[in-house]
C-alpha cells in the first residue's frame, strides 16, 4: 500500500524515526483540502505510541479536512545543514502516514492536552495546566494521528559522518 523508499541506504531506523519525532516541536500536516486541494499547514504536535497529537480551534479550514476524509501525513524535518560547497543539504526528516480523527472523548482529550502542556511548558505546574486547560477547554479541539507507516531518510552526506 506505501511505496518503498529507493535509497535504502538513506533510511532512518524505527528508532531514529521516533526519536525525531519525539524531540521535534513542529511540522507539516498535510490533509486533502477544499475542492481537492491538498492543504499542508505548520503545526506544533506531540508525539507518543505511534500517534501524533494536533491542536485546533473548533471549527476551521483544519477541522474541516479531517471530517472531509481521514488520510493524512506529517512530515518532521530534524536536520537541514546548507552545504554550498557541495550544492546540497544535510537533512534528517520523517515522514508518517496515516488516518486523523478528532478526539470526541473527554478523558482522551485532556490526556492530549495535557501532553502538549508538558511538552511545551515543562516548568508548569498542576495548578498553571489545569487553570490554563480549563480556560480555553470549550475552545480547543484535539486531532489525533494514528500512524499506520512511517519513513524516514538521511541526506547520503550523513552517511560519512
Amino acid at each position: 500500500m506505501f511505496r518503498e523508499m529507493r535509497r535504502k541506504n538513506q533510511i532512518l531506523t524505527d528508532e531514529e524515526n521516533r526519536q525525531i519525532l519525539e524531540q521535534g516541536t513542529s511540522g507539516v500536516l498535510a490533509l486533502f483540502g477544499d475542492e481537492g486541494y491538498p492543504y499542508a499547514l505548520p503545526i506544533s504536535y506531540v508525539y507518543e505510541d505511534g500517534r501524533i497529537f494536533f491542536h485546533s480551534a473548533v471549527t476551521g479550514h483544519k477541522i474541516d479536512a479531517v471530517k472531509n476524509c481521514p488520510k493524512a501525513s506529517f512530515c518532521v524535518i530534524a536536520q537541514d545543514q546548507v552545504m554550498p560547497e557541495e550544492y546540497t543539504t544535510y537533512y534528517k526528516s520523517v515522514i508518517a502516514f496515516g488516518v486523523v480523527r478528532i478526539i470526541e472523548e473527554e478523558g482522551e482529550k485532556r490526556h492530549a492536552i495535557e501532553r502538549f502542556a508538558r511538552k511545551y511548558h515543562p516548568a508548569d505546574t498542576e495548578s498553571g495546566r489545569t487553570q490554563i486547560i480549563s480556560k480555553y477547554w470549550n475552545n480547543i479541539s484535539m486531532i489525533e494521528l494514528e500512524v499506520e507507516h512511517m519513513t524516514g531518510k538521511k541526506a547520503a552526506g550523513l552517511m560519512k559522518t
